[in-house]
């Protein structure tokens, strides 16, 4: 059996590796590292491990920035998941991942695994996946390609998350041009644990040993990291050897195998990870290097499921399903014994040895010989050159753009019948977002909420970004996607804890592009601070380029919230005939970047304005008066404005309501941050007005909730009167009808 494809000085003569995204420069770097030639299958190894989705190697400087500590985080970056404390022994688990690529090629595949992936990043932890989100960026649903990109993603996150049975419980849905042929499919997990439980991906001590847990290893998924690593285009787009396939029902198993394992054995197992991105030698690798330990492999233990597999092939793989643990020396029989009561393997495939060398073996030849920090430490950083887009320039000289509004009505029914503002469920009720019956608010609300079993306690989960904002102005855009996820958590009840993210970018190399990067960073990292929000965990995707450029900046914030009882519990939706609707918050000629720009002009231009002490002003005064049981719905403001908020809270209900806005027709549909919409009972409004004033917060009376069908919305220049009826049946069918064929 021929072990290595070609010899050392084949593989420097052909510069293969470069097919694999090593520059000459760093095969270069290798050669200096190893003092020698690195035959086929080392090189193929740094060139996973040192790829962006792996190393980190164009974003390492730029995250170095993030606030990532606080009283709360027992766990920030750099293991499978980040946790935060909630209490009494318990934490929160959270992490968000993307499958970009993968679902551009296979959507179904793509994005199911991606719900598989970060599944395993959870329950390696040692945490109970309680909850998926998503956070999705497809293009105008104009062509026929996008329609089965966004079906067959919808699709597969349903298909995986039901049939491991963790509810997928909300997200969010974006079309934009700029994500055609690329879409964003980022995936989100939430899991709850005990301190005692809380695991790290480590091999250490002496002759304790690796064992391979999960499915076979096969072929696919063979340089998938690399894959996510590189420009996305024409060349690789039916590159369907980097896609794995994803099997919930072996996921479901190894789950409860894991945390059976976790819970009951913890006093035998030394370290767990998941075998993702980069397969076997990620976990493998990064396990030792973690522990400043050797490590060597034997392949030929490896369950595979494919014959002559070479140990380039069976390190690579990114099969699905699979876990490495490191277990204490002389214990193995009961991890073979407990994992065969799941029906699954558990192999001895490994062992730790002394020094910091990273040996592998197959068919009795040592086929690779890597000092370990070399591939987990040691990839290049780069320090890429920056420089505002040009466009940005062009913003700041030109006219503000102000929408001319000649029907309110008109325009209100023309933006919710956007795929963005259309009704989302005909999506979303694919997923199971019940099962387990933790639940207490699923998708269609400002975030989600689940109880905490056996405590008064919720966890709010939200999902956010507004790529528009971004583009326009990086730093100020990503404080505002920051600022409005911790607006969705405000807004169910609960107080922002922490975020993850996925930073979703175009070529880095690319100046402008990398300012992007840089910038809305800077303005994540403000943000978080002020917030007492740390970045507990995420990932960086970049390459995300179409034929028309790259997409939209996006750097998409999951966050997580603690509501103190679950009687706090708010969601957007009107309560009750009576009730009194209140804007909170100054509301300005806030129009670029906005849904009402975008839909009248068909580009988006402008100057943003935020102000993160008024937004954290505005988040408190709304937390404390839920705190004084004083709001009966809550909903924050974003895409569409106040208009549009208005309608969102009325949507789905039995109600009507009457609002008169003191302002302009334009201002209805103003994108001015850091307001709400609110509902008191009329019993309350003293006691709230008061509490406004206090804390010097701008509140205005619009009107109340009433029991008709009618709807009265005004400005100072139009009354608008119509019926929910006249919308409600074809905001709730647009969606569909914008798939069909």
């Amino acid at each position: 059996m021929q072990l290595q494809a070609m010899t050392p000085e084949e593989v420097r003569d052909s510069k293969i590796y470069q097919e694999w995204g090593l520059t000459d420069q760093e095969y270069d770097k290798i050669q200096g590292l190893l003092g020698r030639l690195p035959n086929y299958t080392e090189t193929g190894l740094y060139a996973v491990m040192w790829s962006e989705h792996c190393s980190y190697k164009n974003s390492k400087p730029i995250l170095k920035q993030f606030y990532t500590e606080g009283p709360q985080v027992l766990q920030g970056p750099g293991e499978g998941a980040g946790i935060i404390d909630i209490g009494d022994e318990q934490a929160v688990v959270f992490k968000a991942e993307s499958h970009n690529h993968p679902s551009a090629v296979e959507p179904y595949e793509g994005a199911a695994t991606g719900v598989g992936g970060i599944l395993r990043d959870i329950f390696s932890m040692g945490a109970q996946p309680i909850a998926v989100l998503d956070a999705l960026f497809f293009g105008e649903l104009t062509d026929q390609r996008t329609k089965d990109i966004v079906s067959g993603v919808v699709e597969g996150i349903g298909g995986y998350g039901n049939s491991i049975g963790v509810p997928t419980v909300g997200g969010m849905t974006k079309f934009d041009a700029a994500y055609k042929g690329n879409p964003l499919v980022n995936a989100m997990c939430v899991g709850l644990i005990d301190h005692k439980d809380i695991q790290k991906g480590q091999a250490k001590g002496l002759n304790n040993s690796i064992m391979y847990v999960g499915a076979k290893t096969g072929r696919d998924g063979i340089h998938g990291a690399t894959f996510a690593s590189d420009e996305f285009s024409e060349k690789n787009e039916s590159q369907r050897s980097a896609i794995q396939v994803g099997d919930p029902f072996m996921e479901k198993l190894l789950m409860d195998a894991c945390l059976d394992l976790i819970r009951n054995h913890a006093d035998i197992l030394v370290g767990i990870q998941d075998m993702g991105a980069a397969g076997l030698v990620s976990s493998s690798s990064e396990m030792a290097s973690k522990a400043n330990s050797g490590l060597e492999l034997y392949l030929d233990d490896v369950p595979q499921r494919e014959t002559e597999m070479t140990p380039y092939e069976i390190l690579l793989s990114e099969s699905q399903e699979r876990m490495l643990i490191c277990v204490k020396q002389g214990q193995e029989q009961q991890v073979t014994d407990l994992f065969a009561r799941y029906g699954l393997e558990a192999v001895i495939c490994g062992r730790v040895v002394e020094g910091h060398d990273y040996k592998v073996f197959q068919a009795g030849q040592l086929v690779a010989d890597i000092p370990v920090d070399t591939l987990a430490e040691d990839a290049p950083v780069y320090e890429n050159p920056q420089s505002e887009p040009a466009r940005m320039q062009a913003y700041r000289e030109a006219d503000k753009f102000v929408p001319k509004i000649d029907e309110i009505q008109k325009s209100l029914f023309d933006l919710l019948l956007t795929a963005d503002l259309a009704d989302k469920e005909p999506l979303y009720q694919r997923y199971d977002s019940q099962v387990r019956t933790s639940t207490v608010v699923g998708p269609g609300s400002d975030a989600a909420v689940l109880r905490v079993r056996g405590t008064q306690k919720a966890l709010a989960m939200t999902t956010d970004c507004n790529s528009r904002y971004i583009y326009l102005d990086p730093y100020q855009g990503g404080q505002i996607a920051v600022a409005e996820a911790a607006r969705n958590i405000v807004a169910s009840g609960g107080k922002p804890l922490g975020i993850t993210d996925c930073l979703n970018y175009g070529n880095p190399k690319d100046p402008e592009i990398f300012y992007e990067f840089a910038q809305a960073a800077r303005g994540i990292t403000q943000a978080c601070r002020r917030l007492e929000t740390p970045v507990i965990s995420g990932n960086v995707s970049l390459y995300n380029e179409n034929q028309d450029g790259a997409v939209y900046p996006t750097p998409m914030i999951g966050m997580v919230g603690l509501v103190d009882n679950l009687d706090q519990v708010l969601t957007q939706q009107f309560k009750q005939a009576g009730d009194l609707i209140y804007l909170v918050g100054q509301t300005k000629d806030d129009y670029a970047g906005s849904l009402i720009q975008k839909y009248q002009t068909g580009d988006i231009a402008g100057l943003l304005d935020f102000d993160l002490e008024t937004e954290a002003k505005v988040q408190d005064f709304v937390y404390q008066a839920n705190q004084a049981d004083l709001l009966t719905a809550a909903h924050d403001i974003s895409e569409g404005g106040l208009a549009v908020a208005l309608m969102q809270m009325l949507l789905k209900t039995p109600f009507g309501f009457e609002a008169h806005y003191n302002g302009s027709s334009a201002q209805l549909f103003s994108e001015s941050q850091s307001r709400f919409v609110l509902t008191i009972t009329s019993e309350d409004q003293e006691q709230f007005e008061s509490l406004a004033e206090q804390a010097g917060i701008q509140i205005e009376k619009l009107g109340q909730v009433h029991n008709s069908d009618e709807i009265i919305l005004a400005s100072l220049e139009e009354v608008a009167e119509f019926h929910k009826s006249d919308i409600e049946d074809q905001w709730r069918q647009q969606i569909l009808q914008l798939l069909q064929y």
